[in-house]
């Protein structure tokens, strides 16, 4: 089992096998309507280095070691291969019997090989807002491509949080097929039901 936690924007807690890691931290202030990051865990990583996925700062790290077995994908944050707002990594995570990607704020279709590497995932984290990441079409685009059990959106607005020229979570919504709304957290496990997965935000 992987317990995935929504910590807003596109950051995430994730605990497997009695270890935590945080994924692309912001800064305080960098998002509006979201709550500073003040986490611990045994790692921290950062799609990329931009404010808003960054902040490294926000996460006291135990020393301990994570037993998760972490691939990075590198691509790019736009679709001009990283002329507008350079690179992205794709951060593959397994451990618990589970296979889950979060793909930052990739801005293009993952190339041919990163389709095969993302092949067999349980979950995915996958940005569905656009203007600065892929939108929503090209977002249903990877989920197809690479077939995960469970689509998890990020990087969007609501009427409380996000940046004003995202898209929304409807906007996704519309053309995803099944989702089932949670709570702040999924536990993901093996062979689950294939479906969107919307966690909740409640905002500062």
């Amino acid at each position: 089992m992987m317990k995935l936690t929504w910590l807003g924007h596109s950051c995430f807690r994730v605990e497997c096998e009695g270890s935590a890691l945080i994924i692309d931290p912001f800064e305080p202030g960098s998002v509006p309507g979201c709550r500073e990051i003040h986490e611990e865990a045994d790692l921290v990583l950062c799609s990329h280095g931009h404010h808003d996925h960054g902040y490294r700062e926000g996460v006291k790290l135990t020393g301990k070691s994570s037993p998760l077995k972490i691939t990075a994908l590198e691509g790019f944050h736009d679709d001009q291969r990283g002329a507008l707002r350079g690179p992205n990594t794709i951060h593959i995570l397994e451990g618990g019997g589970v296979k889950a990607a979060h793909f930052g704020d990739i801005g293009c279709m993952p190339t041919p090989a990163q389709i095969e590497a993302l092949q067999g995932c349980d979950a995915i984290m996958l940005p569905v807002g656009g203007h600065y990441t892929v939108g929503p079409r090209e977002a249903k685009a990877i989920a197809d491509a690479v077939g995960p059990r469970v689509v998890i959106p990020m990087h969007y607005r609501s009427a409380s949080f996000g940046f004003d020229v995202l898209g929304t979570l409807e906007d996704y919504l519309d053309i995803c097929g099944r989702w089932v709304r949670y709570g702040a957290s999924i536990e993901i496990v093996p062979g689950m039901t294939k479906h969107t997965a919307i966690l909740d935000y409640k905002p500062e």
